[in-house]
């Protein structure tokens, strides 16, 4: 199933054209190193939260913008591999010179998926989720996702990844555990639900919202007041070329 190398970054909201054109740069080298797909989503709807949120989560200042982003692997062993390449590749050492954000508050890590799920369409939005899950929980969180999943796909998804922490590194400054403040025992989920349209979001979240079958029901596999969420635009993906 999938491998997914997670990223969240904190960019200036008036370098966007830089940092789209440094990611376009890097899109060709990602895939000949093995990525099946790089995709960079510009922040739109980020909600602030009373413990948690993806501004927290990468100390966002106020002239800065949230990205959400990832690479698609065949598997685990393709990533590794890729990564492998970057350390040795020359070209990286002039892309990581001329970033157009600060690395040190980006967040990486990678995610093994539990769910995945397709359908036709080209993805124009994406919700993104970051989600502390009890290790023991896990085949509970992973039912329960599977579950939205088709329900997302009925109201309208074109693609719905619900990932596991597999290689979660500690980071200096900001990383995954600290953003939804991870207590022992927990994994960490990387998950995106992608859209046609925003338009086809709102209404796909007003119908969850009014679902009688997705009203809680007992207790919830994970702590939601350390879950967050957030709506994105996408300014580059590979699948589109």
């Amino acid at each position: 199933m999938t491998y997914i190398e997670g990223f969240v970054c904190a960019v200036p909201t008036a370098r966007k054209d830089a940092y789209i054109d440094h990611a376009t740069g890097f899109a060709p080298i990602i895939r000949q190193f093995g990525a099946s797909r790089m995709v960079e989503s510009w922040g739109d709807d980020i909600p602030e939260g009373k413990v948690t949120d993806f501004r927290k989560a990468v100390q966002a200042r106020e002239d800065e913008t949230v990205v959400f982003s990832w690479f698609e692997y065949p598997d685990r062993a393709a990533r590794d591999a890729a990564n492998q390449k970057m350390m040795s590749d020359p070209r990286m050492e002039e892309m990581t010179s001329e970033m157009p954000f600060d690395g040190k508050r980006m967040i990486m890590g990678g995610f093994d998926a539990i769910v995945d799920e397709h359908a036709s369409g080209p993805a124009g939005y994406t919700d993104g989720f970051l989600v502390p899950v009890p290790q023991d929980k896990r085949d509970a969180y992973r039912a329960m996702a599977q579950t939205m999943a088709d329900k997302f796909k009925q109201w309208g998804a074109v693609r719905v990844i619900e990932a596991w922490g597999d290689d979660v590194p500690d980071g200096k400054v900001t990383d995954y555990k600290r953003a939804v403040q991870a207590q022992d025992g927990e994994g960490i989920v990387f998950s995106y639900v992608q859209w046609p349209d925003r338009e086809t979001r709102d209404a796909g979240w007003d119908k969850m919202m009014n679902d009688p079958e997705l009203q809680p029901q007992g207790e919830m596999p994970f702590d939601g007041k350390r879950m967050f969420w957030g709506g994105f635009r996408p300014i580059l993906d590979t699948a589109a070329e």
